[in-house]
């Protein structure tokens, strides 16, 4: 086993959960369309390798959802709709540090 630093600033962790047609769950809400638009917003401003859209099993919070967690932030949006997207990106990628460029050489 080797370990080492996550390769990511942030981890949006998106509840996909899919419970039974008469249940409360996160996908029955567009999760996964949530999930999808987040990858896709994140992708077009070159922000894929700084942060990473992941899909989640339950979190517990079904009916407060959709449910996306912002780690390291510990941040929880819940109730969440597409039309939310633009500002949880907006919020995610605030403050976050350019991705580092190779080292320049000894001169």
């Amino acid at each position: 086993m080797e370990h080492g630093r996550v390769p990511y600033q942030k981890i949006l962790f998106v509840c996909i959960n899919r419970r039974q047609p008469n249940e409360i769950c996160c996908s029955h809400r567009g999760s996964e369309a949530i999930a999808e638009s987040l990858k896709t917003k994140l992708k077009e401003l070159g922000l894929s390798r700084l942060v990473r859209v992941s899909k989640s099993g339950c979190q517990d919070l079904c009916a407060k959802g959709s449910n996306v967690m912002v780690f390291p932030d510990y941040i929880w949006y819940h109730g969440v709709t597409l039309e939310d997207v633009e500002r949880i990106v907006q919020d995610t990628v605030r403050g976050l540090q350019p991705a580092s460029a190779p080292a320049s050489p000894p001169v």
